[in-house]
């Protein structure tokens, strides 16, 4: 019994292009190649695999015979999973990095988010991406841990001298809380009134920021990891505190939410930063994200304003 062979990725585009297009002439055409060189390829992938692929005798169009038929998806995920080697070798040649690892601040809004996501899929397809939806200090750490080469982290982080960071956009932060909370129902908050009332407070188990709050102001907190739970327990009038504009702007709609005129602090900024290693300098497609990001950040602002 002879050896089999693995033939070739282009015998088996070949094969592939008789079978869709219905003739070896057509094939070649497709192909821009001589029909004897089609007739070739067939041969060799049959001796390499001692089978007949095609019936020729008696039809001017060549037929799958039964074995041809059986090993038709074979050659398909075969000829798929070569084109995905050679395109993703071609990424690499290109300087492209072999893998994006990305920690997000949970503070970007989804609506700037989601979309660049989707454009980062179809423009670089042989990139993979892995995303790491993060809070304060725990979108930095994914940095030093290695879980990313990429963050977009928020504010009050320590001053680390491994990493370059760039301000790329800022996020709006409003006080709010639900209209039976008793801050809601004062004609006038007078300064110091919030440190009388509960105020949810959005924190991380990270150690890079502990000590060190954003925009706290009552003694009195409940700590919560969850952007999600966070808000709503503020709309079931639990306590009072501080969301990305984007995350209430329904609830400020609707009346689900108020927001509350704080002497203290009347519009917060939550200041978005991109940080790398000084060692790990970001490659095209990491760049291609800081660009956007910060086009679509000034964008949705301006557009929400």
């Amino acid at each position: 019994m002879p050896n089999l062979v693995m033939p070739s990725l282009d015998h088996l585009r070949i094969v592939l292009a008789i079978v869709e297009e219905g003739s070896f002439g057509a094939a070649a055409r497709k192909l821009g190649r001589a029909v004897s060189v089609i007739s070739y390829a067939v041969a060799q992938v049959e001796t390499q695999l001692d089978l007949v692929l095609f019936e020729r005798e008696g039809s001017r169009k060549p037929v799958l015979t039964e074995r041809g038929r059986a090993l038709l998806a074979d050659i398909r995920t075969l000829h798929e999973d070569g084109e995905t080697l050679l395109a993703h070798a071609r990424s690499l040649r290109q300087g492209l990095e072999a893998e994006l690892a990305l920690a997000v601040d949970v503070m970007v809004p989804g609506q700037v988010l989601a979309p660049l996501l989707r454009a980062f899929q179809a423009r670089f397809p042989r990139v993979p991406l892995r995303l790491h939806i993060e809070a304060l200090g725990a979108v930095a750490a994914s940095l030093i841990e290695g879980r990313a080469s990429l963050a977009i982290a928020g504010p009050d982080l320590p001053q680390l001298g491994e990493f370059e960071r760039e301000v790329i956009g800022a996020v709006e932060m409003v006080p709010v809380a639900a209209p039976s909370h008793p801050l809601a129902q004062q004609a006038r908050i007078a300064p110091g009134d919030t440190r009388r009332h509960l105020q949810l407070v959005l924190t991380d188990r990270s150690t890079l920021t502990q000590g060190h709050d954003f925009a706290v102001m009552s003694p009195h907190t409940w700590r919560l990891a969850d952007l999600g739970a966070k808000h709503a327990l503020l709309r079931e009038g639990i306590g009072w505190g501080s969301m990305p504009r984007d995350a209430v702007r329904g609830d400020l709609a609707d009346g689900t939410l108020v927001a509350l005129d704080l002497p203290e602090r009347r519009l917060m900024s939550y200041q978005l930063l991109a940080l790398w290693r000084r060692d790990d300098r970001p490659g095209p497609a990491a760049l291609w994200v800081l660009k956007e990001l910060r086009t679509r950040l000034a964008e949705h602002t301006a557009s929400t304003a």
